[in-house]
């Protein structure tokens, strides 16, 4: 299965991107309030110039004190992203989020940003493949 065939169950709306600018505290709510577990952080709205997640903000505050929410996301975002591409295989997108310990990838092409996949898209999708595939073996063993 290709992300490109993931991409096609989501709703075009589940790419959020926010600017370097932007508060932490408003990222969090944008987070909170449209139950996601990460943004893209964009100068343009097309290109990733970083990820920030649910994960980074907890630890930020869990490090420095809440203050952290008053800066902006450019200071605590992941600027060395891992990204795909739409044609890359769900397995090996997997793979790398396993490796990285990341739930969230951009999806790039031609250096814009398409889309995001998250772990729960891609275990969902191979879950849906798995069970075409034993409905199909099934089918074979028992002659359908």
């Amino acid at each position: 299965m290709l992300v490109s065939q993931i991409l096609k169950t989501k709703a075009l709306h589940d790419i959020v991107t926010v600017s370097p600018a932007t508060l932490v505290a408003e990222a969090a709510k944008m987070l909170s309030e449209k139950r996601i577990g990460t943004v893209v952080v964009s100068r343009d709205g097309n290109s990733a110039d970083g990820i920030l997640s649910e994960r980074d903000i907890v630890r930020e505050i869990g490090a420095r004190g809440a203050g952290c929410l008053s800066r902006p996301v450019e200071d605590l975002m992941t600027t060395k992203l891992i990204t795909c591409t739409s044609n890359d295989a769900a397995d090996a997108v997997l793979q790398k989020m396993t490796d990285g310990r990341f739930r969230h990838m951009p999806v790039l092409e031609g250096g814009k940003l398409i889309g995001v996949v998250s772990l729960g898209d891609v275990v969902k999708a191979k879950l849906m493949e798995l069970s075409m595939e034993k409905n199909a073996l099934e089918g074979m063993i028992m002659g359908h």
